[in-house]
């Protein structure tokens, strides 16, 4: 059975109009758009149709149907268009760009609470990787049998370590002695460009242990991405004003999750660096979102990817405005960011 011209154009209406509503899409309601010109009967047929195709469910109480996961999928993919904003949600985004937040988790934190004020659902931004941190100091710290802890501290005032190989030949005094020419002579630069620069200017330096200086680079380079308590948060009552989860046992469980962090994160790093992307329902990996969609988009800096921002909702989202949404905020961020961080 094949999914032709009219099916397609009836399974449209259905996600539109269950997610205007939130009530089951009956035969009638569809019979009554002036645009279809089919029976009643005929729309019905179509409908079972697509139900067996696994496009449509059939709640137990209720002569209508809703759409399934697939459908969701179908839309977004092949039918779902853009909205216009109003007026107000124009004039809230264009606020947001002119206020002057000073500092990175200030503008994390504006920018998700914009996200969440527009959509009315959840939203997560995460910091920029690399872009937003500045070397504050580095020490190489000898450790047994040919090895050294790298702790690297930035001006997020975070600290981190690993262990990287170190010549046989290399003492304490050299490795010391790196540590503090590193952070001196690269103090205040940020750590997207630290890696290049070290690798450039002091590869002469160091002709004879370019092994090392290479893996110091790597390990510095893969220490600075974000991680879940690095990510920008609100909204997350906004999910418990929708039916699936009236049950008081699945919204503290919902809200649990949502507060730890650990599974958006996940999430959202799964999402990798494409413009847009949507996990819908069971696509999501986990029991607890399965009633939930997470629209996510990539913000950067010029040309780079930096980080991520999202809103987790209902499967019955309107996409469309999301998707608009998501891309006014994601332009802006990246703009915001690069003034921010010239100005540091």
């Amino acid at each position: 059975m094949d999914l032709n011209h009219r099916k397609l154009r009836i399974l449209r209406a259905i996600v539109d109009e269950y997610i205007l509503s939130g009530a089951p899409v009956g035969s009638k309601v569809l019979s009554q758009n002036p645009s279809f010109r089919l029976s009643s009967a005929t729309i019905r047929n179509e409908m079972a149709d697509l139900e067996d195709l696994g496009y449509l469910e059939q709640p137990h109480t209720s002569a209508g149907r809703v759409p399934s996961d697939k459908a969701y999928r179908l839309y977004v993919n092949n039918m779902m268009q853009r909205s216009n904003l109003s007026a107000d949600e124009m004039e809230t985004m264009s606020a947001y760009c002119r206020n002057r937040v000073k500092g990175l988790d200030a503008v994390m934190r504006e920018t998700a609470n914009v996200l969440s004020s527009i959509t009315h659902y959840t939203a997560l931004v995460t910091m920029p990787e690399n872009a937003a941190n500045r070397l504050r100091h580095l020490q190489l710290v000898p450790l047994a049998d040919g090895y050294a802890l790298v702790v690297v501290v930035t001006d997020a005032g975070v600290a981190r370590d690993a262990v990287i190989h170190v010549p046989t030949d290399m003492g304490p005094d050299e490795l010391d002695k790196i540590s503090r020419t590193i952070s001196q002579r690269y103090y205040n630069c940020r750590m997207s460009e630290l890696t290049g620069r070290l690798l450039r200017e002091m590869g002469s330096e160091l002709l004879d242990k370019g092994a090392f200086l290479q893996e110091l680079a790597d390990t510095m380079e893969a220490g600075q991405g974000a991680n879940a308590q690095r990510i920008a948060l609100s909204g997350a009552n906004n999910l418990l004003d929708y039916p699936a989860y009236g049950d008081i046992d699945r919204a503290r469980q919902l809200l649990a999750e949502i507060e730890k962090k650990d599974t958006l994160y996940r999430l959202l790093k799964n999402a990798g660096v494409v413009e847009f992307s949507f996990r819908i329902g069971s696509e999501l990996g986990t029991d607890i979102f399965k009633d939930c969609s997470l629209v996510t988009a990539t913000y950067r800096i010029g040309t780079t990817p930096v980080g991520t921002m999202g809103v987790i909702g209902p499967t019955r989202m309107p996409y469309g405005k999301v998707v608009t949404v998501l891309d006014y905020m994601s332009k802006s961020l990246g703009g915001i960011l690069t003034n921010v961080l010239e100005e540091e």
